[in-house]
């Protein structure tokens, strides 16, 4: 990971809050986990997509399943080119295109409205299987959280994808291991995503580290079967990047109070210039 990855992580992180400051709220440590898993996709180009022409017939497509971490979308498009850098000031406001969870609504590079959990996958397959009937060269990309592969459907989904024999679909699992108010094992205890996916027959690759970035775009660069889908498990932390949310289910959905903030403010190098910016937009 190079210095000037570094430092654009946190610069995204940093739009990340600024934008969740503007619109009051948000699932700050969701979206904190997933960024380097949104700067691989975008800004290390792994998902073969362009601002300039985001509806290119085959261009990839991207789910994310986990739509309470649409924080970590919007900078990553924002950074990308696809919609501006001030437009992420207007998130969650009235009238809005950048809702708390993603929804089409003219955002280039949205392809479905998430947010109820356990459902993205079932949309990604759709795309998959879309793609391979019309005989199509694009790849889909699922960003799944691991407290909504509880859900039932997932595991429909995943039956589904390896019936139909989908090796252009690959579920990205963002491995934070907590889910709201608590932590994945004391929920429900999982032993191993690795052996339960592959025991519906897809292909596993795991990341250990989920924010080292040259770990993350050397395994999802790799080429799948051409006839088996791929699950991608991602090892994060919650909260990744501010010290006060890392690993702490209190933050699932929070925002600092005014002691808190000073962490944020200090971990995330903002100025009072750019707080001014976003109490404008309040």
């Amino acid at each position: 990971m190079t210095a000037e990855d570094l430092k654009n992580l946190k610069v995204m992180r940093k739009k990340m809050f600024l934008a969740a400051y503007a619109g009051g709220s948000a699932h700050l440590a969701s979206a904190f986990s997933s960024a380097e898993i949104f700067y691989a996709l975008y800004q290390k180009k792994i998902l073969r997509t362009e601002p300039g022409n985001p509806q290119a017939e085959n261009r990839d497509r991207l789910v994310l399943s986990k739509g309470h971490a649409s924080l970590a979308w919007y900078a990553s498009l924002a950074m990308a080119g696809f919609i501006s850098e001030e437009e992420l000031y207007t998130f969650i406001q009235p009238g809005t295109r950048l809702s708390g969870e993603p929804c089409p609504n003219g955002v280039p590079g949205i392809e479905a409205a998430t947010g109820s959990l356990g459902h993205g996958l079932s949309l990604g397959l759709g795309m998959a299987l879309a793609a391979k009937l019309d005989q199509k060269d694009f790849h889909t990309y699922v960003i799944l959280g691991d407290g909504e592969c509880q859900e039932g459907t997932i595991w429909e989904a995943v039956m589904a994808a390896h019936k139909y024999q989908l090796g252009n679909l690959t579920a990205i699992l963002d491995c934070n291991k907590i889910q709201k108010m608590g932590f994945i094992e004391e929920t429900m205890r999982i032993s191993s995503w690795r052996s339960k996916w592959e025991s519906f027959g897809w292909q596993v690759d795991e990341i250990k580290d989920g924010h080292d970035l040259d770990e993350i775009c050397e395994v999802l660069r790799r080429k799948n079967d051409e006839n088996i889908p791929r699950l991608v498990v991602a090892n994060t932390t919650k909260g990744k990047g501010v010290s006060i949310m890392e690993n702490n289910p209190n933050w699932h959905y929070k925002m600092p109070n005014r002691r808190e903030m000073k962490t944020f403010v200090s971990e995330l190098e903002i100025s009072e210039k750019e707080l001014e910016k976003c109490r404008e937009h309040i």
